[in-house]
């Protein structure tokens, strides 16, 4: 075998131990696995939608942030669970690449959660998918046409894990009724 492809096993090998060690999500590993992208010259973005969408060229978080003003843009490498969100500045370029998520401005001083993460590799596993073809009119000229498959959006019931957690976090509503007090007897 060769190092690079020995190296890659004993990292996998010990990646897959630290998740099967470590509790019930993949969280408190400090390994962030990140999407293999097509292009690596590329910036993605997940909107709040779920859409995927890919800049070329150099652009910086705040056009992207008057498309969805109540959002903050966060690098998917910046993600670990239990730590606040580190919300890119308006005038950051995103780096080609990388992928971006938005989230919603409430949020900005808040811990990142599981259902966070979910969104994130939902959005990954359900990476648009593209089909190209020519289609030839009448007048004879080529026009291209790009089809954009529908994503599925997250419903969070659908994880057994999450939905598991709703139920049983979902809040009592108190009975409103008298009580009785007996009166106090001296002996």
């Amino acid at each position: 075998m060769h190092t690079h492809t020995i190296h890659t096993l004993r990292k996998h090998t010990r990646t897959q131990t630290q998740i099967n060690t470590m509790g019930n999500y993949v969280s408190s590993c400090t390994f962030i696995f990140t999407p293999k992208l097509k292009t690596n010259k590329a910036a993605r973005v997940i909107f709040p939608t779920g859409e995927i969408r890919q800049f070329q060229d150099t652009i910086n978080a705040a056009e992207i942030m008057l498309d969805c003003p109540n959002y903050f843009l966060v690098n998917s490498q910046s993600l670990n669970l239990n730590r606040r969100f580190t919300p890119l500045s308006a005038d950051e370029n995103l780096e080609p690449g990388q992928v971006y998520i938005m989230f919603p401005m409430r949020r900005v001083n808040s811990m990142i959660t599981p259902a966070d993460m979910a969104v994130f590799w939902m959005s990954a596993n359900n990476a648009p998918k593209r089909i190209s073809g020519k289609i030839s009119p009448d007048s004879g000229s080529d026009v291209t046409l790009m089809v954009q498959e529908e994503q599925p959006r997250l419903v969070v019931g659908e994880i057994p894990e999450f939905s598991h957690r709703l139920m049983v976090c979902r809040s009592k509503k108190p009975v409103l009724d008298t009580i009785k007090e007996e009166p106090i007897r001296f002996k």
